[in-house]
C-alpha cells in the first residue's frame, strides 16, 4: 500500500483517531497521578471501557469521543481538508522529517522558506 492509499483509507483516519485519544487519556491519567478505577470514574465510563482505551481495543461513537475528550479537559475539533491537500501536506512533512533524520542532533528546526521545487531549505534557526 502506498502513502498515498494509506491517507485515503478509512482505517488509517479511525486509528489516527483512536490513538489521539489514547494519547489525551493517557496524558490526563498521568498528570493527575490517578488509577484506572479513578479514572473510569471521572471519565463516567466502567474501569473495563478504560481498559479498552488504553489498549486500544475501543470503537467509540462521535458523542462517546466528545464526551472523553471533554471529561480530561480537551477540546476535540474535526477539520475536514480535500484529499489532494492532505496528500501535499503529507509529502511536505515527510520531507522535513527526513531532513532532521539525516542530521539527529538538531533538535528543533524553523524554516524561512522550504522551496519544494528546487528542494531548497534555508533555515531560520537551529537550535
Amino acid at each position: 500500500m502506498t502513502r498515498e492509499e494509506l491517507l485515503r483509507s478509512p482505517e488509517y483516519w479511525f486509528e489516527n483517531a483512536q490513538n489521539e485519544l489514547y494519547r489525551q487519556v493517557v496524558e490526563y491519567k498521568e498528570k493527575k497521578g490517578i488509577n484506572q478505577t479513578e479514572l473510569a470514574e471521572e471519565l463516567g465510563v466502567t474501569k473495563g471501557y478504560v481498559s479498552q482505551i488504553l489498549k486500544g481495543e475501543f470503537n467509540y461513537t462521535l458523542k462517546k469521543l466528545i464526551e472523553i475528550s471533554l471529561a480530561v479537559g480537551k477540546i476535540p475539533q474535526i477539520e475536514y481538508k480535500t484529499v489532494a491537500d492532505v496528500i501535499a501536506e503529507d509529502k511536505q512533512t515527510q520531507f522535513i522529517t527526513a531532513i532532521t533524520d539525516v542530521r539527529p542532533e538538531l533538535k528543533r528546526i524553523d524554516f524561512e522558506l522550504i522551496n519544494f521545487s528546487s528542494m531548497e531549505v534555508q533555515p531560520s534557526m537551529v537550535a
